[in-house]
């Protein structure tokens, strides 16, 4: 599955708001060695790096373009390329900061403890996870991609992503692992001029995406059509045709006790 860091980046200001809310909540002491896991574009990679000025930040992500853009953009940071899942990197690393990516990461009863070896003692995991897969724009997609002659091509979409777990579930498991866990959730309201087709524009960047790229140009077409045609049905235009998006994000950042 192929990422466009332009069309991701066309909403980067609101996509920013959640990585700062959850580099507000981080330690900034004895901070010194960083990675950015799913770091894609290098927007949340130079925030690392506004935050922890003194620190050691390297990012990685398994999208060659991401990579492309990441380097162009912060020529001196080390970028690598690597699942999350498979990452060889040792550590310790005082911070591990992964930004709307783990979502993508199935397995996440192994993966966490997999990530949490490679902390340095107090140092953080911080994680944000979207949260929206039960809201009227993820539901119509699934809906769109059923009903449409596509439905054979998009059934590998519905298993592309990990199942949601709660916030108990992240909250026992990081405990368990001995961590002190702070966990919480927002829904954002975004704000988003040219009306319900921008929904659609958002989401082309990011959860479209693997109902998207097996369709050919023609069902593209015909499937954004569709699309944006129930979003009408779901959302309001508000004046000057502004469209509030509702988008809930789960967040949790757990330090190693020992």
């Amino acid at each position: 599955m192929t990422w466009s860091p332009t069309q991701y980046g066309k909403f980067e200001a609101e996509r920013n708001r959640p990585i700062r809310d959850l580099l507000a909540q981080l330690p900034v002491a004895n901070v010194a060695r960083i990675a950015d896991l799913g770091c894609g574009p290098g927007n949340s990679t130079e925030l690392l790096i506004e935050q922890f000025p003194n620190a050691t930040v390297i990012g990685m992500d398994n999208s060659s373009d991401m990579l492309t853009a990441a380097r162009q953009r912060l020529p001196g940071i080390r970028f690598e390329a690597s699942d999350i899942a498979a990452w060889q990197d040792a550590g310790p690393f005082d911070l591990l900061f992964a930004n709307a990516a783990l979502q993508w990461v199935p397995s996440h009863e192994t993966l966490l403890p997999f990530l949490f070896q490679k902390l340095a003692t107090a140092g953080t995991l911080a994680v944000q996870i979207p949260d929206n897969l039960d809201e009227p724009a993820h539901r119509l997609m699934r809906e769109v991609a059923a009903a449409g002659p596509w439905a054979e091509k998009w059934r590998a979409a519905t298993q592309d992503r990990e199942a949601r777990h709660s916030a108990e579930w992240y909250y026992q498991m990081l405990s368990g692992l001995g961590a002190r866990v702070d966990v919480w959730r927002t829904i954002y309201h975004h704000p988003l001029p040219g009306g319900v087709a921008a929904i659609a524009e958002w989401f082309k960047g990011s959860g479209l995406r693997p109902f998207l790229q097996p369709l050919d140009e023609t069902e593209k077409a015909e499937f954004l059509t569709r699309y944006i045609a129930a979003l009408g049905q779901e959302y309001s235009e508000l004046n000057g045709g502004v469209v509030l998006l509702p988008f809930p994000r789960l967040f949790f950042v757990a330090t190693r006790l020992a």
